[in-house]
């Protein structure tokens, strides 16, 4: 009975927000603050410190979309928020907009009267092993045990690969990723299974980082990015091109520190994302110069990646399929015009 008054509320938020939701620029330049909910605890993308304040991937582009609509980085309110519970929190309106280690599927954009903006990492599933159990490969994954966490696409996940490979496991699922890693260090489970970022972000959260392995393979695509309520096509638009002011950004070489100057550049295509000339800032919705205050509070792609997952982090991952298309990757914003 529980599980279907739960599927018959999802089913009434989710047609509840894609009907009546609208307004929500308003109602953040009412409120003169953007809540955002976010994960409760990932390193490098979404963390609070000890004085409450938080860092990471995830939160800069949450910075990033109150610098552009309202002027000020710092006017956010994080909500940490499980994988269960985060899209019921989106469809009833408690947050502004949805930045988690959330999945970009078919289903999401659909059944729950939520939409995906875009894609700010590109991941795929993985399996993190202890090193003295001498596992190689996937495939000698039969038969385990796999802490995972509920309300993801994990489980999904594992059923296609070991169904697909001949295989078995048994799912062991907590409510949240703190839960996750405590089971797997106690030895609750033989593997941890997550997105290969999650598993990197919880090795070095564990006592003994060293005794564990992530394993080579990766069984899934794993689109993240930010989702907002169906409905309000003004918002999703914020949403979409915050991200891609941040990709454009890196692209023509602006920067948090030389943004003032490249608005003398003869580049148009500098020039209008900068709001020197064209309508962008207008055909938003938002103030002519909403992509420099992202751009000179925040920073570019680039630079909200290295310093919170990046080189510059204890994380060290490597940009990847998360490069621009002109250096091999898949990340690129459409044109500004």
């Amino acid at each position: 009975m529980r599980k279907i008054m739960t599927g018959v509320l999802g089913a009434a938020l989710a047609a509840y927000a894609s009907t009546v939701w609208a307004g929500t620029l308003d109602d953040v330049k009412a409120k003169g603050i953007l809540t955002c909910g976010t994960n409760p605890a990932t390193a490098g993308f979404s963390v609070p410190d000890n004085d409450g304040k938080w860092t990471g991937f995830v939160v800069d582009y949450c910075r990033a979309v109150a610098a552009g609509v309202l002027g000020d980085a710092t006017k956010v309110k994080f909500i940490p928020l499980n994988a269960k519970d985060r899209f019921t929190a989106l469809q009833s309106g408690e947050i502004d907009i949805l930045a988690h280690n959330a999945t970009w599927t078919s289903s999401r954009d659909t059944s729950l009267g939520i939409i995906f903006a875009g894609t700010y990492f590109y991941d795929g599933q993985g399996f993190m092993v202890r090193k003295s159990d001498n596992i190689k490969s996937a495939k000698d994954l039969d038969g385990a045990s796999i802490c995972v966490s509920q309300g993801t696409t994990t489980e999904l996940n594992l059923a296609d690969y070991f169904r697909s490979n001949g295989m078995t496991f048994s799912a062991v699922g907590f409510a949240d990723e703190d839960a996750v890693i405590k089971a797997y260090e106690e030895g609750r489970c033989d593997v941890f299974s997550a997105d290969t970022s999650s598993l990197n972000a919880a090795r070095i959260r564990m006592a003994n980082a060293g005794d564990s392995v992530v394993l080579p393979e990766i069984i899934s695509k794993e689109p993240l990015g930010p989702a907002v309520r169906q409905g309000d096509d003004q918002w999703l638009n914020i949403a979409k091109w915050t991200l891609n002011v941040m990709l454009a950004a890196e692209e023509f070489g602006v920067t948090s520190k030389n943004v003032d100057e490249m608005k003398d550049s003869d580049n148009p295509n500098i020039r209008r994302l900068l709001g020197v000339e064209g309508s962008f800032g207008k055909d938003v919705g938002l103030g002519e110069t909403w992509s420099q205050d992202i751009i000179k509070q925040v920073g570019n792609y680039s630079e909200i990646f290295e310093r919170s997952i990046g080189k510059e982090s204890p994380l060290k991952i490597e940009r990847g399929v998360n490069a621009l298309w002109n250096a091999g990757g898949l990340q690129y914003a459409p044109p500004i015009r």
